[in-house]
C-alpha cells in the first residue's frame, strides 16, 4: 500500500494510478487518510456479489426459463435405522 498526500496526487496522478495496480492507494490530507484509489479490477473484485435466484429468473435476458418440478407424493416411506 502506498500514500501519497493530496499535492503529491495532484502532481503526479500518473504515478498514483500506476501504483493502484500494485494495491490500495491511500491519498491524505493533513496526514490524515481522505480517500482511497484502486484499480477497477480490484473494485470489481471487491465489490462484486453472486446473482440471487431471483435476480436471475426477473432478468429481462430474453431467455426463457423453464422449470419442471415432479409432483409431490405422499408415498409412505419405509426406512431401516
Amino acid at each position: 500500500m502506498q500514500e501519497f498526500s493530496d499535492e503529491e496526487f495532484c502532481g503526479n496522478i500518473s504515478a498514483a494510478r500506476k501504483a493502484a495496480l500494485d494495491g490500495p492507494v491511500f491519498i491524505t490530507e493533513q496526514g490524515v487518510r481522505t480517500h482511497v484509489l484502486l484499480s477497477a479490477s480490484e473494485f470489481d473484485r471487491i465489490t462484486r456479489r453472486d446473482p440471487l435466484v431471483s435476480d436471475l429468473l426477473t432478468a429481462n435476458d430474453g431467455l426463457d426459463y423453464e422449470l419442471d418440478i415432479p409432483p409431490r407424493t405422499y408415498d409412505e416411506r419405509h426406512i431401516d435405522l
